[in-house]
């Protein structure tokens, strides 16, 4: 079984996003929780693939504090398996700009959740290999309730392979998963 058919069951209805279709190619619109008029859509998805809300997964502030962020996660997580290239992609959005600080721990805290449904994948369903061998990409999109303007994209030094270099995008006009991944 693959990883994405082991998600598919893992993963309720309601915490996922389905794709739709573009003149026969696949996209997905993302739209951020607490404003319902902050969206962005990115283009050229793979057709194994799984969409996210990250922050359905109800927060932990049950168990942990909250004190160093552990109880954040960011918006959404794609996992993709494009056959030569797997990629895990953590998207936090905001509305505006947001703290640099709050954005980490979003993604962080989203990891944690992949790292999570990894441990389950592994345990559960036996497959000791659950989710090995991906690339993990760490996006921010600001400014998503504004009116488009000219995207800018801050591309860290290197991969964005970490929450703490991620790809910064502000006022995305089409973005493609390519380009994100």
């Amino acid at each position: 079984m693959s990883d994405l058919d082991i998600l598919h069951q893992m993963i309720k209805n309601a915490a996922k996003l389905s794709l739709a279709d573009n003149y026969g190619k696949k996209m997905v619109k993302l739209t951020e929780p607490q404003h319902a008029n902050s969206s962005v859509t990115i283009f050229g998805m793979p057709e194994n693939v799984i969409v996210i809300k990250a922050d359905a997964f109800k927060s932990p502030d049950t168990v942990f504090n909250g004190s160093h962020g552990e109880c954040k996660r960011a918006d959404f997580v794609i996992i993709a398996d494009a056959g030569n290239k797997k990629v895990i992609l953590y998207i936090e959005m905001k509305a505006t700009k947001g703290s640099e600080k709050e954005i980490i721990q979003q993604l962080t805290g989203a990891h944690c959740f992949v790292a999570y449904c990894q441990g389950i994948g592994q345990a559960f369903w036996n497959e000791q290999n659950f989710l090995d061998g991906y690339v993990h990409r760490f996006v921010s999109i600001g400014h998503t309730s504004i009116p488009k303007q000219n995207m800018r994209t801050t591309r860290p030094t290197g991969a964005h392979d970490r929450p703490d270099r991620m790809l910064k995008i502000n006022s995305p006009h089409h973005l493609n998963f390519n380009h994100l991944a």
